[in-house]
């Protein structure tokens, strides 16, 4: 977006003001839980957005369907803590949103306070029309196809962008190759095919050769509420907003070298909150604990999380449904210690990072080419059995 310095000053209010009514919001369901065990729904809050605006003239100026999208926004982040519950997991009850923690206004469907192309008749420029700011100008990158529904304001930084959710998208079916692969993910490779092709780990966070570290440590020194830290903090974000786009534009791109060339795409269904969890201390007999490994698997899920595993998976899974492609996840245990040949599996098989070799058949390959093909061979049972069926 390109919005004149009145529109900025409009759209900051905006997310300031549905921020407040976001907390106040969840400030009423813990008061009301807390003193009467009454727990208060969507329904309810938004019943009461009439009254709200009648009272504040601030709230009156916005579009009355972007806050009950804020309210649903509370909504789900209760919905979600209680199936976190349910599900035994660490629940993380909704917390109330600070300054720079509420960054999102969502307009649930063009046309009521909000338009998107709001001025068709301009010979060079696209314009969103928002309640309470105006005609603000966009810069729009690519055409937007299908039927716009939804309109979100989003705000990274000093930048403000505009995010489109359209129906009726057309798909982009490719033509058939006839050709399936198996992917292993990993750190020392980011993708590895049954083909036996390598695609390397960019290293992001690494390449950037510790400056959102150091800009880090700069932040740590800054006293709260000053203004030398606030320019810290957003050069902070700027920094990771770099590595961000970056891992997400290799995603985009490794994703569209396996959706041109294979009709069916297997890969591991990895669990990588799991992976990425701290070890958990180990008693050592006498009633203490061993020393922890926490600072050792520390720098293996940095390498993890800086790969970008799930964002590829991510952007893999749309473009594959768009392209008409079949997408499988399988099990991933297993498949780096078993023998592609013979199928003997031993720890002993695999002596390095990159080197295979059976011990029962005498194979050799390289580690990640074996598992790869393992991989794209429990897909295809999976798949012959859910024919089967």
């Amino acid at each position: 977006m390109r919005p004149t310095a009145h529109q900025r000053i409009a759209l900051t209010a905006c997310l300031d003001d549905h921020r407040a009514l976001y907390n106040a919001a969840l400030e009423e369901r813990r008061e009301a839980y807390r003193r009467s065990k009454v727990s208060i729904r969507y329904g309810d809050q938004s019943a009461q957005l009439k009254e709200i605006r009648a009272d504040d003239p601030d709230q009156a100026r916005w579009s009355f369907s972007s806050q009950q999208a804020t309210l649903r926004r509370l909504d789900k982040a209760f919905r979600a803590f209680f199936g976190r519950v349910k599900a035994g997991r660490t629940p993380g009850f909704p917390r109330l949103k600070g300054r720079g923690w509420f960054d999102t206004v969502e307009w649930p469907k063009d046309g009521d306070g909000c338009r998107w192309n709001s001025q068709p008749e301009h010979p060079s420029a696209t314009f969103v029309r928002l309640q309470g700011a105006g005609h603000v100008r966009v810069h729009r990158h690519r055409p937007v196809r299908g039927r716009v529904k939804t309109i979100s304001v989003k705000r990274e930084g000093s930048r403000w962008f505009v995010v489109l959710s359209c129906d009726d998208v057309p798909a982009e079916i490719l033509p058939a190759t006839g050709a399936v692969v198996g992917v292993d993910m990993g750190v020392a490779s980011f993708l590895t095919t049954s083909d036996g092709e390598q695609v390397g780990n960019p290293r992001h966070l690494t390449a950037s050769a510790g400056k959102p570290a150091t800009a880090q440590r700069d932040l740590a020194r800054k006293k709260r509420g000053s203004t030398r830290r606030r320019k810290a903090v957003a050069r902070v974000a700027a920094l990771h907003g770099k590595v961000r786009r970056q891992r997400l534009d290799g995603a985009h791109k490794a994703a569209n070298a396996l959706i041109r060339d294979y009709d069916m795409i297997v890969h591991e269904d990895l669990r990588i909150t799991n992976m990425t969890k701290s070890p958990a201390p180990k008693p050592d007999g006498e009633g203490g604990f061993l020393p922890n490994r926490a600072a050792a698997k520390a720098g293996l899920n940095k390498s993890i999380l800086d790969a970008g595993w799930g964002v590829f998976l991510t952007v893999l899974a749309h473009k594959a449904e768009s392209a008409g492609r079949e997408l499988i996840a399988v099990n991933p245990a297993g498949t780096s210690r078993t023998c592609a040949r013979c199928g003997h599996c031993a720890k002993d098989d695999r002596l390095t990072q990159a080197s295979f070799v059976c011990t029962a058949c005498g194979h050799a390959a390289h580690a990640d080419v074996n598992a790869a093909v393992n991989i794209l061979r429990a897909g295809l049972a999976l798949r012959q059995a859910a024919q089967a069926a």
